[in-house]
């Protein structure tokens, strides 16, 4: 039974996101504002928002935009040795960036217009940032667990990322950009995807050890 959970816990984890998701788009689709964008904006207005907190929350929505994920990608490939490691970053990230456009056209929810702290242009739903960075550096998650020896620094940097995704997240309902719906989305079906993903390109990534 342990062999049978641990052998398909992944999928099971994809098809939770991916109804997850669904759920979402479709409230979305027939409602304008959820319940769940009313709590999870009062929330972060209630305990967050401040003169203090708001330049932290700018700089730290950098870490899910292009700029940023292009430069470390960068960074990255050139860093690391592997060929084919450097190539599944470039791909998880023009995929993934590609899916997020498509899944927008389709659903064409206009973001938030109240207590919007920055300007941002294009549609809300699924928020890019929440899934791009949870597919991103998710999948760098990914790649420190199975590569990296050190346990101390693999530790570290998983429990960074983890945060950094998170925070990410969180910043963009603070900054008034997205609805709490549209983060949630975000992370779902970014889930989804990097388990298709990384079963996908991790025995082809193996090979070339």
């Amino acid at each position: 039974m342990k062999e049978f959970i641990k052998k398909n816990l992944k999928w099971f984890i994809l098809l939770v996101c991916l109804v997850g998701f669904l759920k979402l788009a479709e409230d979305v689709f027939s409602k304008e504002i959820l319940r769940a964008d009313i709590v999870g904006y009062d929330l972060i207005s209630s305990f967050l928002i401040s003169d203090f907190a708001t330049p932290i929350a700018k700089l730290i929505t950098n870490f899910g935009g292009a700029l940023v994920l292009i430069g470390t990608t960068i960074v990255l490939v050139i860093s690391i040795k592997n060929r084919r490691i450097g190539l599944s970053i470039i791909a998880n990230l023009g995929i993934i960036t590609g899916l997020n456009i498509v899944l927008k056209q389709i659903v064409q929810r206009p973001r938030p217009t109240e207590y919007r702290i920055v300007n941002e242009t294009g549609y809300s739903f699924p928020s890019g940032h929440s899934m791009v960075s949870m597919a991103f550096y998710g999948f760098l998650i990914y790649l420190i667990y199975k590569y990296v020896k050190n346990q101390y620094l693999k530790i570290g940097l998983i429990t960074f990322l983890s945060i950094l995704i998170i925070s990410i997240g969180i910043s963009r309902i603070y900054l008034g950009v997205h609805y709490t719906s549209d983060v949630m989305a975000g992370f779902c079906i970014s889930v989804s995807y990097l388990v298709l993903y990384i079963s996908s390109v991790s025995n082809w990534i193996k090979a070339s050890d």
